[in-house]
This record gives C-alpha cells, sequence and structure tokens, in this order.
C-alpha cells in the first residue's frame, strides 16, 4: 500500500541515468519532453519514443515504467490570458489525450510567471562538507535593485534591505556579480539555457497589468478547460506550488497557501483538477499547516515531492526570509506527520476503493555529496544526495505504516 517511488530523469542527457534510478529502488520515472518548445503538440510518436527509451531493460532488469509526467508546461500567453491562449489550450489538451493513449496517467504543472523555482547560491555548504541550494532574501534584493534594476522595485523591500543590499553590492566582485545573475536567471529544470538581463526585463514588463486577481482568474479558466478533457481520458492533472511561495519580482504567486489551493479546487470541481503535493515548497512558509492540508486536499493530491527546507530567518506574509534545503528528515517540516497523513489517505482510497491507492512520491532535489561533489549535475538532482533521502523516506513509511 505503500507510496510509489519514483525519481525525476531529465532525459538521455542527464548525468543520472535510468539504471541509477532502477539500483535505487524506484520502479517509476518521472520526465518529460524537455526537447518540445513550451506550447507545442506532444505527439503520440514523441511520447512513445521516450516511454519505451525508460523501459529498455525491463526485460532483463527489475521493470521501469514513465509514470509521472514533469512537466507539460503552460505557455506564457496562458498565463497572461491573452487571446493567442486558445490555441495553446487546445495544445495541452490534445497532449493530454496522446499521453492518456501512451498509459500515462499523471501530469504535473505549474503556473508560476516567469521563472520556475528561484534560489541565490546552489552549493551551500552544509555542516558534513555537503552542498545545498539556498535562498537568502538580501541576495535576491541585490539581483532585483542591483543588477538587474527592475524600475519600482524599491517599492518591494524594506529600508534596511535596501541599505544592506546596495551595501554588498558594492564589495562584491565582478565574478560575483556574474555568478548571482545567472542563478536567479537559470532556465527552467531539465535546461541549462538562462535569460539575459535584458530579455529577462522585458519578460517582466508583460506582466505589468497582470496582478494577483488576473493571474488567478488566467489559472481558473485554464484548468476549467483542460480539467474536464483529463478527467474524461483518465488523467490526473497536479499543479506545483510556487516555490518560493511569495510574490517576487513584482510578479503574483498564486499558488502559495492553503486558501490558494482551496480557491483552485472549488474553481474546477472534478476530480482530475488535483495538486502535487511539495513540501518542499510549502513548507518554507510558517502558516502553511501541512498535515493539515493533506487531511483537507487528500482526494485531489495526485502526486507527492517529499523535501524539507530549514528557515535560517523567518520571512513575513509578503516575502520569504533565508532557508536552505535540509536533510529529508530534518528542516522545518514535520515529516513524520506529513508521511503518516499520506499513509492514511492511502488505507482511505484503499478501503473506499477510489482513486489512485500508490500515490507516485519523488524524494525531491537532494544535497550535492560524495562522489557527485565531483560530477556536474543539475541542481538539486544529484544522484547521492536524492539515493540517501529516498531511502530514509522508505524507511519512515514502512514504520508508519508497521505501527498502524
Amino acid at each position: 500500500m505503500g507510496m510509489l517511488q519514483t525519481m525525476r530523469w531529465f532525459g538521455p542527457n542527464d548525468p543520472v541515468s535510468l539504471m541509477d534510478i532502477r539500483q535505487a529502488g524506484c520502479s517509476g520515472v518521472v520526465t518529460a519532453l524537455h526537447q518540445i518548445p513550451v506550447g507545442e503538440l506532444w505527439t503520440t510518436e514523441a511520447i512513445t519514443e521516450r516511454k519505451q527509451l525508460v523501459e529498455a531493460g525491463n526485460q532483463r532488469y527489475s521493470p521501469l515504467h514513465w509514470t509521472v509526467v514533469e512537466s507539460l508546461p503552460v505557455h506564457e500567453d496562458i498565463k497572461k490570458g491573452r487571446p493567442t491562449r486558445a490555441n495553446y489550450i487546445e495544445n495541452y489538451k490534445q497532449s493530454i489525450r496522446n499521453l492518456a493513449a501512451c498509459g500515462i496517467n499523471t501530469v504535473c504543472y505549474n503556473f508560476m510567471p516567469v521563472l520556475d523555482w528561484s534560489r541565490t547560491n546552489l552549493n551551500y555548504e552544509m555542516p558534513d562538507g555537503s552542498r545545498a541550494l539556498r535562498f537568502v532574501w538580501e541576495d535576491f534584493a541585490v539581483f532585483d535593485l542591483c543588477i538587474l534594476k527592475r524600475p519600482g522595485a524599491e517599492t518591494d523591500y524594506e529600508p534596511e534591505i535596501i541599505e544592506s543590499a546596495h551595501q554588498k553590492f558594492s564589495q562584491m566582485t565582478a565574478e560575483q556579480i556574474t555568478e548571482l545573475s545567472n542563478i536567479v536567471l537559470l532556465g527552467l529544470p531539465g535546461s541549462e539555457e538562462a535569460f539575459t538581463l535584458a530579455t529577462f526585463q522585458g519578460l517582466l514588463d508583460e506582466y505589468a497589468i497582470i496582478g494577483d486577481a488576473e493571474l488567478r482568474e488566467n489559472l481558473y479558466y485554464f484548468i476549467q478547460q483542460v480539467a474536464p478533457v483529463a478527467q474524461e481520458v483518465g488523467v490526473n492533472l497536479c499543479i506545483h506550488p510556487d516555490d518560493p511561495p511569495y510574490p517576487l519580482l513584482g510578479l503574483p504567486r498564486v499558488v502559495s497557501t492553503e486558501s490558494d489551493l482551496a480557491q483552485l479546487m472549488a474553481a474546477c470541481s472534478v476530480t482530475a483538477n488535483g495538486i502535487t503535493f511539495c513540501t518542499g515548497s510549502l513548507g518554507i512558509r510558517a502558516d502553511n499547516d501541512l498535515p493539515a492540508m493533506i487531511r483537507r486536499f487528500g482526494e485531489r493530491i495526485h502526486f507527492i515531492h517529499l523535501r524539507t527546507t530549514k528557515r535560517e530567518e523567518d520571512g513575513t506574509s509578503v516575502r520569504p526570509g533565508i532557508f536552505h534545503e535540509a536533510d529529508h528528515l530534518a528542516g522545518d517540516v514535520d515529516m513524520y506527520a506529513v508521511v503518516k497523513e499520506i499513509v492514511l489517505e492511502q488505507k482511505r482510497r484503499s478501503t473506499a476503493g477510489v482513486g489512485e491507492i500508490n500515490i507516485p512520491m519523488r524524494p525531491d532535489h537532494g544535497h550535492q555529496m560524495l562522489d557527485d561533489l565531483h560530477k556536474k549535475t543539475y541542481p538539486g538532482y544529484s544522484a547521492i544526495g536524492r539515493l540517501r533521502g529516498l531511502a530514509e523516506l522508505r524507511g519512515l513509511e514502512m514504520g508508519i505504516e508497521r505501527s498502524l
């Protein structure tokens, strides 16, 4: 009855191989067709090719299957509510149909404007010498105020942060400035392409007239169009929360809190309109009660990311503070309470005979450690750190199940 154990794989160029994922004890692979431009149709031929690649070793080794799509990206014109969104939504619907025809029934997506996740340090050294991802509000302000020089950015920061950011920037070397810029401007996971400053500012400008209410309206319109199609063909859509779950760069964030998720679930009542429950993203906010959220939204949780962050300095209702990605069983997320609620939700589904009993889960991110310290990997997605996290989570789940 346990969670379906998976790992994310970025395709043939990922330094973490399918055999690595198999040897970690996973039976599911989480991947996407990163080579297809955002908004274009995913054909059955392209889907089948990737599926066959994932399953190529199944006759000889422990079987692997493409279990979850992460992500089927949402085009920016949909997020901005432009007239051109109609064509992109039709492509999205057909891509869902094509995935269903190929036997892939869980699709993760997000609705974060312009950027995906945001960090300011990709190599934060932990006490044991491993490296983690970290976010520092002051460093983000340095980028926004002093490097990007976004018009009106001063209104988003406290006076003391503005002063300290300018002071810090004045002491940075050219190499440090370039490094911070590259980290903040890093493209979507699975891509090593980054925005240029000029291009990035242009993308931000396009959101000048899109606030919180407008972005919510565009999200709800999108899900009302695509979720009924997904429901019809047996696909579960699951939105990934904002990361970090606060507004950044003057952009609204509308999937950050329990209230946000409740509004989205109410906007389209079909079960296919669901959630990727990412404890790492939601757990950054101290006001998110993760076990209570699982109890409330249990039947709509179709995919789970398990990781935790450690708040070094608490944020406020409008901004994050300082946090880093902690060991999977450490940090601010009560992982025991979270996994217990997931176990209970799976038992409820089994008793009721409704829903996917074994919810797909992946150990999200992981510290760069051991031999991986000498390799180039996608930030957060080295093999050994995730293997450690999965082993810990696997033991935790087993202990909880036995105790019940």
